[in-house]
C-alpha cells in the first residue's frame, strides 16, 4: 500500500507510461478493490477460506462447523494471508479456534485481500480480536489395529481449550498402562477436538461432573 500511495502521489509528474513494477502495484490495487466490490460469497457448510473482518482489517479464516445452534456463528481459525506456516503464522494459530459472528465474514478469501491483513501492514493480530475462543470436546475412543472402533464417551462442551486439554491429560494418565485391557480387544485413548454442536445431544456435560469418574462408569456399563 505504501509503495501504491508513492505512485499516485507522483503520477501526476511523472511522463509516460508506468514501469512494470508500478504496473503491478496499479494491478493489484484494482484487483483488490473489485474483489472488495464484488466478494464470492461464502456458503456455510463447504471447506473453504474465508475473508473475516477484524476491526478495520481483513484477514483469511479457516471454517468448521459452529458451536452454536442456528447459523448466526461459527468457528474458525485465523491464518496468516500466505497460509499458516508464513511469517506470524505462528501468533495466528496461537489464537485457535474462534467463535466468529457470520456477519464479519465478507465473503471466500481471495488473495487481492492481503494488502488488507494486519501482516500486509507489518503488525502482528491484537491479543483481543473480537471473538471468544470456540467450544472443545473431548471423544474417548476404542479402536482396533486396522482403525475400525467405536466411540465410548463424547464430553462437551468445553468453553476453554485449556480445560480441554487438562482433562485429556488427566483420562491418558488414568488410563496409561491399561489402554489395551480396559475393552478387550480395543486400544482406548482421548482426544480432544472441536465442539459439534449438531450432535450435542450425543455429549456429556464434563462440568457437571469428573471426566475421569464418567470414563470409569461408561467402561462399567459397557462390561455390564
Amino acid at each position: 500500500m505504501k509503495r501504491l500511495t508513492q505512485l499516485f502521489r507522483r503520477s501526476g509528474h511523472a511522463p509516460g507510461a508506468p514501469s512494470p513494477e508500478d504496473q503491478a502495484v496499479v494491478d493489484a490495487f484494482r484487483a483488490m478493490l473489485a474483489a472488495l466490490r464484488s466478494p464470492e460469497p461464502w456458503t456455510p457448510g463447504r471447506c473453504q477460506d474465508v475473508a473475516v473482518r477484524v476491526g478495520p482489517f481483513i484477514e483469511r479464516a479457516h471454517t468448521r462447523p459452529g458451536d452454536d445452534h442456528g447459523p448466526d456463528v461459527i468457528a474458525v481459525a485465523l491464518q496468516h494471508p500466505g497460509g499458516s506456516y508464513a511469517p506470524y503464522g505462528a501468533r495466528y494459530r496461537k489464537l485457535g479456534w474462534l467463535r466468529c459472528e457470520t456477519a464479519k465474514i465478507l465473503g471466500v478469501w481471495n488473495p487481492a485481500y492481503a494488502p488488507l491483513t494486519h501482516a500486509a501492514s507489518g503488525l502482528d493480530l491484537p491479543d483481543d480480536v473480537g471473538m471468544d475462543p470456540a467450544h472443545y470436546a473431548i471423544y474417548i475412543e476404542a479402536r482396533k489395529s486396522d482403525g475400525k472402533g467405536y466411540t465410548l464417551l463424547r464430553l462437551g462442551p468445553y468453553t476453554q481449550a485449556g480445560h480441554a486439554s487438562q482433562d485429556v491429560d488427566r483420562l491418558t494418565a488414568a488410563l496409561e498402562g491399561r489402554e489395551t485391557t480396559v475393552v478387550p480387544g480395543f486400544r482406548v485413548s482421548a482426544r480432544p477436538a472441536p465442539f459439534d454442536v449438531s450432535d450435542h445431544q450425543l455429549f456429556t456435560d464434563p462440568y457437571e461432573a469428573d471426566a475421569v469418574a464418567l470414563l470409569a462408569a461408561t467402561v462399567e456399563g459397557a462390561s455390564a
